[in-house]
């Protein structure tokens, strides 16, 4: 962060009218839901959930009532900074974080039983599999038609748009790939070909995803990854994937472990021999699924701990993707969109590369008036997911 300035605030839950509060009031209670039509609780975890979502509308912020499992200590020294707060008094990202941990001990994530380690959004992550799955299958024969010096753009904008698919987010509702005229205008940062430029002219060296859905999202990853490898822009790759369940839909090493097997196994024919590299690259180290708690911690990338940051450090080129990490290199605050990026993110190992479709109320490295050319034209441009970055930062 920048040292020499007074920091923005932070978006805030309070907000009126703004993305973040509508988050707290109306996304939340619609997951607990769905995780209780999914889950076929018994009656103490149903009870748990339903305290909890009148929590979230009527009283204040509780703590993790759990012993030291899954990083309650942790959390709980976060969460007293907010003690005697409402919902609607916290920093965002604080609470979207909190209530996934919140929700994960509801359903008895760490506890010993029959509950322990079960997804609560497992259902919906592999029903979005199955349907992402023949869609992204169409979409490949497509791709894999495109002329070798198109392609490489072409997965690299795929990538881009697949992470519209995101179950946290009922405002966002397409799933296509985005191939149109429309699309490409709506890339509003796109240094695409110096990231061709950037590992087409270094030895393979490693690259790292940190990722983001289940889904499109993940399989355009895959497939990107693959060809990263096969054309030797790349000599090893790993994905970061979050440790526990959060946001719903974000991936974790079973999900990708499942993708991959289901690629080589059952998966549609347009899919003939990914399923097979991918799953020769994972065995071979090649191809390497990470975690770390830290991927699902309240924190922003400026408190990266040592061990992760030496570990990204090492990177050729770190892929960092969709909107939740992107709040989190900006520390989720209200930086004037004008604001370059590299001074806001001063010690993020470099280079890195955003690949993000525009899901919550935050932006930098605009030139000066385009935000206010985007809010005129669309005001919900910043949240509806039709706008996308590739914003490389070397």
């Amino acid at each position: 962060m920048k040292a020499h300035q007074q920091l923005p605030p932070p978006l805030m839950t309070s907000e009126p009218g703004s993305f973040a509060r509508a988050t707290i009031v109306e996304r939340k209670p619609q997951i607990i839901a769905r995780v209780l039509a999914d889950g076929a609780y018994p009656p103490t975890i149903t009870a748990r959930l339903g305290a909890f979502r009148d929590e979230i509308a009527f009283g204040s912020v509780q703590s993790l009532n759990e012993e030291d499992v899954g990083g309650a200590r942790f959390w709980n020294e976060q969460w007293a900074c907010y003690e005697g707060c409402t919902w609607l008094e916290l920093p965002w990202y604080f609470a979207e974080t909190f209530f996934y941990r919140r929700l994960l001990e509801a359903v008895a994530y760490f506890r010993p039983g029959p509950w322990e380690g079960r997804d609560p959004f497992g259902p919906q992550k592999q029903a979005q599999e199955a349907e992402d799955l023949r869609q992204v299958a169409e979409v490949w024969v497509q791709l894999r038609a495109r002329a070798p010096e198109d392609l490489f753009t072409a997965l690299i904008h795929a990538a881009l748009w697949g992470n519209r698919a995101d179950l946290s987010n009922f405002t966002v509702r397409e799933r296509a790939v985005g191939d149109s005229t429309a699309d490409q205008v709506n890339i509003i940062i796109d240094h695409t070909r110096q990231v061709h430029a950037l590992l087409a002219h270094v030895a393979p060296g490693q690259v790292a995803f940190i990722n983001d859905n289940v889904g499109a999202d993940s399989l355009f990853d895959l497939i990107l990854a693959d060809h990263l490898l096969t054309e030797g822009y790349a000599a090893q790759i790993t994905f970061h994937l979050k440790n526990q369940p959060f946001f719903v839909s974000d991936a974790m090493v079973p999900d990708i472990e499942r993708v991959i097997a289901r690629l080589a196994d059952d998966a549609p024919d347009e899919f003939s021999g990914l399923g097979t590299r991918l799953r020769q690259a994972l065995n071979a180290g090649k191809l390497e699924l990470a975690t770390h708690p830290f991927w699902t911690h309240p924190l922003s990338f400026n408190e990266l701990p040592a061990d992760l940051r030496a570990r990204l450090a090492e990177n050729d080129l770190t892929i960092l993707k969709g909107d939740v990490n992107y709040r989190r290199l900006l520390a989720d605050r209200h930086w004037p969109p004008e604001t370059p990026l590299e001074e806001i993110v001063r010690d993020f190992p470099r280079p890195f590369l955003i690949l993000r479709t525009l899901k919550g109320e935050i932006i930098a490295g605009l030139a000066p008036g385009q935000a206010e050319a985007r809010q005129a034209e669309d005001p919900s441009w910043l949240i509806n997911g039709k706008r996308g970055l590739i914003h490389l930062v070397e």
